[in-house]
């Protein structure tokens, strides 16, 4: 169960989509095979690909991350809490910005300098997997954020089993085979919305086409049903009182209504009406 609430959280998710020069480096194509939605192709027939699944999931460490996003929850040191939408890369249409080595690089010189509790969903399994393996692959230094006290509890550790320092809301919510649920299936049952018009079998087509703002909405949307699935989480665990709890979803309807304005997330006009719709359902049916 969660044991803490930090003064510093962050509910993150990332996007990953297969490599292409991954494939070039480890498949023995042809060398007819050049383009990447090709190498991808050949990536997902290696990968055991069928006409009921055409794009397995593949090993992490054969994909790229192409965005990352987190809802930070920050206690400031006058005691009010100020929320942030934070997602990578900051501007879609600077080439420089949207290099997988500027995406992660800039993710991981930010864990490691504000050090927060990280939150997330197969976290553990999957996404800091990923980010440690593609952050070797790339050549990054990431000193403050591999950063590791003596003992777990003498100070912060991503690292240990079972730290308070990176919790994995599957980890504390599933099991083992027909027990172990998904985001989306946890989320929209809980009142809050899970997948919508993209989901992750869809990312690497998306990409593909060139629409890398719509991964990046998508990848804030998880992000924000992440944090609150965790706020809920929390709750259940005693970190917030029954007051405090609908205070801290208030919060968030707050940011959603202040971001959607800008031109970049009008997108957040949609998870709105979607939460709005589910709070609705869940009320009245278990009312």
């Amino acid at each position: 169960m969660i044991k803490s609430v930090q003064s510093r959280v962050w509910a993150f998710d990332m996007e990953w989509i297969p490599d292409p020069l991954a494939g070039r480096l480890l498949y023995d194509l042809p060398e007819a095979v050049s383009e990447p939605a090709e190498i991808m192709q050949a990536m997902w027939q290696a990968g055991g690909a069928t006409s009921e699944n055409p794009t397995p999931f593949l090993k992490t460490v054969l994909c790229r991350i192409v965005s990352i996003a987190a809802l930070e929850r920050r206690v400031l040191p006058n005691g009010q809490v100020a929320l942030n939408l934070m997602s990578l890369p900051h501007n879609i249409d600077d080439p420089e910005e949207t290099r997988e080595s500027q995406v992660v690089g800039k993710f991981l010189d930010a864990l490691g300098e504000h050090r927060p509790q990280l939150v997330g969903f197969n976290s553990i399994q999957s996404d800091l997997k990923i980010l440690i393996q593609r952050g070797v692959i790339l050549g990054l230094r990431a000193e403050d954020f591999c950063r590791r006290p003596e003992k777990p509890w003498e100070g912060i550790d991503y690292f240990a089993r079972g730290s308070e320092w990176n919790v994995d809301l599957k980890d504390v919510l599933g099991g083992w085979g027909m027990v172990v649920p998904s985001l989306h299936q946890l989320a929209v049952q809980s009142g809050i919305p899970g997948k919508m018009d993209v989901d992750g079998n869809q990312v690497a087509q998306l990409w593909l086409e060139g629409e890398l703002r719509r991964i990046v909405q998508y990848n804030e949307f998880d992000a924000i049903t992440t944090y609150l699935l965790w706020l809920r989480l929390a709750h259940f665990a005693g970190h917030f009182t029954n007051d405090g709890y609908v205070a801290e979803q208030q919060r968030v309807r707050d940011l959603l209504e202040r971001e959607r304005k800008q031109a970049t997330r009008t997108h957040l006009e949609l998870y709105l009406e979607e939460w709005d719709r589910l709070r609705k359902v869940t009320a009245s049916e278990r009312a």
